[in-house]
């Protein structure tokens, strides 16, 4: 009997044999690692990051194909009249479009309103039903950088959404040649009552999407808001003027976001009387109009603000 036969397997002074039940022997390899001595991009860098993926989320780009379905088919129903309205003014020969470009965006406001019941939950409603929160803010990013870039990302979607159709009107009316003054004007009045609407409809949106992690729900409630809340105003108006107190139309008009639009657009940017009646605010209640809208606006954003940091908990 040998001295290696009474010596334990494993032990110093025998060699590990394969299958004898001895661990096998470990090593460490020096691979090289270097900490990270590149740029730091920071917050802004973030916000723009989370600001474009957001943007293109709303159109479905960078998702799947059923995801694109819905917006293409609402830009398509935005674009496709002013194309029809262009291709008439040409044939006809007509001195003016068929529809002023200040009353186009608020003329498919039910359309716009299906557009943010679609796309605001995708953009709130999904991290919070997922918990990403927490990943979110535990890089350089805090409540107000998420929030802001959320709500750019939106009211730039409705923007280009309703922008768009009031592009294509103003090239056609230079086409056909129509006055150039007057297009430009009213083009420029167009742009500037999207930019009005997509803040204050991008807002609400999200607010109310915010509000649950349930997409179906969210969808619903944005639906509810945006076109409940007009109807019930177009009835107390209708009620009032038949009533003959029409002093009241106005004022009632403030309860609704579209017809907070309709009233600001016919005080400052020249559109008709929207409401029942052919009335519309004046300029001193336009003020009031401007200032209602303003504060639902910041009351949005505020109220966004404090439900996300609670979210990211």
């Amino acid at each position: 009997m040998t001295t290696d036969s009474l010596t334990p397997a494993g032990s110093p002074g025998r060699p590990s044999r394969p299958g004898d039940g001895a661990a096998p022997e470990s090593r460490i390899h020096d691979i090289g690692y270097r900490g990270y001595d590149g740029p730091r991009l920071g917050r802004s860098y973030a916000r723009r990051s989370l600001f474009a993926q957001s943007l293109r989320g709303a159109f479905g780009l960078g998702r799947s194909a059923r995801s694109k379905i819905v917006p293409v088919i609402i830009t398509a129903v935005m674009a496709l009249p002013a194309v029809i309205m262009v291709a008439v003014t040409m044939i006809t020969g007509s001195k003016e479009l068929p529809l002023p470009y200040v009353e186009y965006a608020v003329g498919f406001d039910m359309v716009i309103a299906l557009f943010l019941a679609a796309q605001a939950p995708q953009a709130v409603s999904l991290d919070l039903r997922y918990r990403t929160m927490p990943l979110y803010f535990s890089r350089p990013i805090e409540t107000s950088d998420y929030v802001r870039a959320k709500y750019a990302a939106m009211a730039s979607a409705v923007f280009v959404l309703t922008a768009l159709p009031l592009v294509l009107l103003y090239v056609g009316a230079l086409l056909a040649k129509l006055d150039f003054t007057d297009q430009t004007t009213g083009f420029a009045q167009g742009l500037a009552g999207a930019a009005v609407l997509s803040l204050l409809h991008s807002a609400i949106a999200l607010l109310v999407a915010a509000l649950t992690p349930r997409r179906g729900f969210g969808v619903a409630a944005v639906i509810a808001v945006m076109t409940l809340s007009f109807t019930a105003v177009t009835a107390l108006q209708v009620a009032a003027d038949e009533s003959g107190a029409s002093g009241a139309v106005n004022w009632i008009g403030l309860f609704s976001p579209s017809s907070l639009i309709y009233g600001l657009q016919h005080a400052f940017l020249g559109a008709e009387g929207p409401f029942p009646g052919e009335v519309g605010p004046s300029a001193a209640q336009g003020v009031v109009y401007l200032l209602v809208i303003a504060t639902l606006i910041a009351g949005c954003y505020a109220l966004l603000i404090r439900r996300y940091r609670k979210a990211g908990l």
